[in-house]
């Protein structure tokens, strides 16, 4: 969960520098106690396999290796990625131990946990399971399914989760006083008087001001991401309705020329010129039509 940006070095959550924060998130979402960040190993990855697509966080602590990713726009493809990710940092966790995976004894390996943050601004529950066998045709057996657990972090959503965490809870703060200032205001602007606003004892407002050319560049990505989205929706639906309406008449006057040539009252040399099509068209669509 970049939280920040992608630079590996500049995370609220999963930098070497902010340890505690993640060992803290990490606490919160498993009921655990972990007191010593240093337990933490972070194993991020900044490329995978495809241009676009980015591991946000994962670290390793005990016998688990944990995904986290944050998501401003619903994605129900993430345990398809998630999978991915995991498996490049299965790759990179063999060759740090000089593991053989074609040896005939069993490799031990860490228990994956799959989690996305969700702060987007769609109407959904506290918490969903999204699973890959969902892509999968219905009926079908598959050998091989992925869970990822989708945490809303939004404001009002998982109050006991963000109480026991408080950098989360303090970044949610953020993110819905940007949402807020953003009806009415430039989300530059919203952004930049977010941060201004933020209590001075919040602990991560002088990570945010450090990093505000980045948290701003950040959310200007997200927010063009989830309105180019919506303008497209709004696109489609509109052509759509639009093609709809104009099939639906030229299907209506076909079908309406159709029935005059059978009475013949037309001709189909008339019907077709009616029409706008070819008389070889007219025939056509008189025989598809029977």
């Amino acid at each position: 969960m970049a939280l920040i940006n992608r630079e590996y070095k500049d995370r609220l959550f999963g930098s070497e520098e902010n340890r505690a924060w993640t060992l803290s998130l990490y606490n919160a979402i498993n009921h655990s106690n972990y007191t010593d960040p240093e337990q933490i190993q972070i194993t991020t990855i900044k490329e995978v396999l495809y241009m676009g697509m980015h591991n946000d966080v994962s670290f390793l602590i005990s016998d688990q290796i944990n995904l986290y990713e944050q998501q401003s726009t619903y994605n129900p493809n993430m345990p398809l990625r998630q999978l991915q990710y995991l498996g490049n940092l299965y790759e990179q966790y063999l060759k740090k131990n000089e593991l053989n995976k074609y040896s005939y004894k069993i490799i031990p390996l860490p228990v994956p946990k799959l989690i996305v943050f969700y702060n987007g601004q769609d109407n959904k529950p506290d918490e969903m399971i999204l699973k890959l066998s969902d892509a999968f045709p219905k009926g079908s057996d598959p050998d091989v399914d992925v869970r990822v657990r989708m945490i809303n972090i939004n404001h009002g959503k998982n109050s006991i989760l963000l109480g026991a965490c408080k950098p989360l809870w303090k970044y949610t703060w953020l993110i819905d006083r940007i949402w807020q200032n953003r009806k009415t205001t430039a989300i530059e602007e919203a952004v930049n008087s977010a941060i201004r606003d933020m209590p001075s004892e919040y602990s991560i407002k002088p990570f945010l001001i450090i990093h505000q050319a980045e948290v701003l560049g950040m959310l200007l990505t997200e927010y063009n991401e989830v309105e180019t989205m919506n303008l497209f929706k709004r696109e489609w639906k509109e052509e759509g309705l639009k093609e709809g309406i104009e099939k639906g008449i030229d299907i209506g006057k076909r079908e309406l020329m159709r029935s005059l040539v059978r009475d013949k009252t037309f001709t189909p040399v008339q019907a077709a010129q009616y029409l706008n099509i070819s008389e070889q068209e007219f025939i056509q669509f008189m025989q598809k039509h029977k």
